[in-house]
């Protein structure tokens, strides 16, 4: 994330990031988190509990998707709904179905319009968002 912020920093007008879920299967907790966080983001808390994810990771269960929700303020009630809804497992599925049809074998995975990421430098993702901005003139 570090590095996604810098380039966006250096970019704020020209880039854009979007998350795909891919979770992963050989992890439990994948797909719930996935779904955690997408619930989140119907509270307008994606970013922060995405962040919250990924600090806890190695701990993650349950107890800690639902403690990252009430340290961030959600309406329990609504987060869990929205987490157990159609709606987010067809977007989770959607995603992995997207991630496999783009090829991707890992996370994270980073395109730039389309463009595999070989190397991730901030060199290397400047020069490419640079080099895809001068085509589009």
């Amino acid at each position: 994330m570090p590095l996604l912020e810098q380039v966006l920093e250096n970019n704020p007008d020209t880039v854009k990031i979007i998350l795909k879920n891919m979770p992963l299967g050989f992890h439990k907790y994948a797909e719930p988190a996935a779904r955690a966080a997408l619930a989140a983001g119907k509270q307008g808390k994606f970013w922060e509990f995405h962040d919250e994810l990924f600090a806890t990771a190695p701990e993650l269960g349950p107890e800690e998707i639902t403690g990252i929700a009430t340290k961030l303020g959600l309406d329990l009630e609504k987060f869990k709904l929205d987490m157990e809804s159609d709606e987010i497992a067809e977007k989770v599925k959607k995603d992995l179905s997207d991630a496999q049809d783009a090829g991707v074998t890992g996370t994270p995975t980073i395109f730039i319009n389309g463009i595999k990421l070989k190397s991730r430098t901030f060199e290397a993702i400047q020069k490419l968002i640079d080099e895809e901005l001068a085509k589009k003139g």
